[in-house]
């Protein structure tokens, strides 16, 4: 950094929305420059608009970048500052800068009102966009703007640029839509004789068809992808991506390597497409990560919270969800995907012996005579392992031989059916180790008492 000015960023969100997807790339993106240079990263919530802003946004704001482990070293809130920028209102009013202009409001004389202008010196503005390259307004087009509806009632223009000198702030990167904006801050840093800050100005989110993201386009708020069931360690690697390329064909990253890797000079001028299939891939590749403790936990509360929704007091307890975790695991992206197994009963036989009928577990053009030779065959195979030898392997050997010889749908369909009463679940040695011994022998012979009554 030049003078070796310590590096500060800023995250300036206003709690008049949900913190959205677009305004979590951002953060990111602060929070990286930030820490990749030992630098100070601030997040400021931008409430001037005390008609729009609410405590309830503010909150989920901060709950978002909790969630995503997004760790500020400040925190300010514009509201708490007004004296601040009511000095700086009157030196710019002072010194000929801005000046008071009385606005018809209505018509009516009586419904004259006094606002505060900056007066434009009608110039062209040039600043060197870290992203974009050297970016020239003609700010003639601007005319004199509003700053402050009174002294004691400054609007977003001066608030930014007061806000950025008094904390340092030495790096605004922000969303391409706010381009627009820099023109006429970069007027009033001028007036005040502020240092420049560097600007970055990162490219808009898109939707797959290359319109603006929106809620039309699903969940775009940042805490709707954790109740969907996201880590938020991929979501943070996803968001990183949009705009940012490494140079390699790494997609996988930890926060930890992408503070080592991120770069300004490698975020793309696009826009980046947001694709939540893409999303998810990410975040099927970090469930990986996880350990086998973990991941149970996760999908107990899952589950368990599922119930509680319904008004249910059923609970599953650690040996279930390891049952659930050990058969599922691999199809799992999103831990949403267990509502909706949860929603359709195809988990319903892991917590609960099944409801078989004779009709189902009959394969094809079998016979209940032949399924029930071929259940009692596993029956008696099975018999003879002990609980310790009850593993996938031996269980598969014990039976594999007679099931090519007598047709494998023949032997193996009525036998996976007995332990899950489903015509579509896990294959049936994968369910017998997981259920253990006694179990699979329980379930088979239930499966037989019925085929026999």
């Amino acid at each position: 950094m030049e003078n070796n000015k310590q590096v500060v960023t800023r995250f300036a969100p206003s709690p008049t929305g949900s913190l959205h997807i677009g305004g979590s790339r951002t953060a990111l993106f602060n929070y990286l420059y930030a820490r990749k240079h030992n630098g100070r990263f601030i997040l400021r919530i931008e409430d001037t608009d005390k008609a729009r802003s609410s405590t309830a946004f503010e909150s989920e704001i901060i709950k978002a970048m909790e969630w995503l482990s997004l760790k500020y070293d400040e925190m300010y809130r514009q509201s708490e500052r007004e004296e601040i920028y009511k000095k700086y209102i009157e030196i710019l009013l002072k010194n000929d800068n801005a000046y008071i202009s009385k606005e018809d409001t209505g018509g009516d004389e009586n419904k004259r009102s006094e606002v505060i202008r900056f007066k434009n010196p009608n110039e062209k503005v040039t600043f060197d966009d870290l992203i974009r390259g050297e970016v020239t307004f003609d700010t003639s087009d601007l005319g004199d703007f509003i700053i402050a509806r009174s002294i004691d009632e400054p609007l977003y223009h001066l608030t930014v640029v007061v806000d950025d000198k008094e904390m340092g702030v030495t790096h605004v990167i922000r969303a391409e839509e706010h381009i627009s904006n820099t023109p006429r801050q970069l007027l009033i840093i001028r007036a005040l004789g502020f240092e420049e800050p560097k600007y970055a100005h990162i490219p808009l989110i898109l939707a797959p068809d290359k319109s603006k993201l929106s809620k039309r386009h699903g969940a775009v708020s940042t805490l709707d992808y954790r109740d969907k069931g996201y880590l938020p360690d991929a979501v943070i690697n996803y968001l990183a991506l949009l705009g940012w390329n490494p140079g390699t064909e790494q997609e996988i990253f930890s926060k930890q390597e992408l503070i080592e890797f991120f770069s300004i000079s490698q975020v793309q001028k696009g826009g980046a497409i947001f694709s939540e299939e893409k999303l998810s891939w990410i975040n099927k590749a970090h469930l990986k990560n996880l350990s086998k403790i973990e991941l149970r936990d996760q999908i107990q509360k899952r589950i368990n919270a599922n119930y509680k929704a319904l008004g249910k007091t059923t609970e599953i307890d650690e040996s279930q969800a390891e049952m659930v975790r050990d058969l599922f695991s691999e199809r799992i992206s999103v831990f949403c995907d267990i509502d909706e197994w949860q929603k359709n009963g195809e988990l319903d036989f892991i917590f609960n012996d099944p409801n078989i009928s004779k009709e189902e577990i009959v394969w094809k053009d079998s016979t209940i005579e032949s399924t029930i030779l071929h259940l009692n065959f596993i029956e008696e195979k099975l018999n003879n392992l002990s609980e310790s030898e009850f593993k996938y392997e031996r269980i598969k050997s014990a039976i594999w031989e007679y099931a090519d010889e007598k047709g494998r749908g023949e032997v193996l369909w009525p036998f996976r059916f007995a332990l899950s009463g489903q015509k579509k679940s896990p294959d049936p040695f994968s369910l017998a180790e997981v259920f253990g011994r006694d179990t699979t022998l329980k379930r088979v012979k239930n499966a037989v008492i019925l085929l026999t009554k």
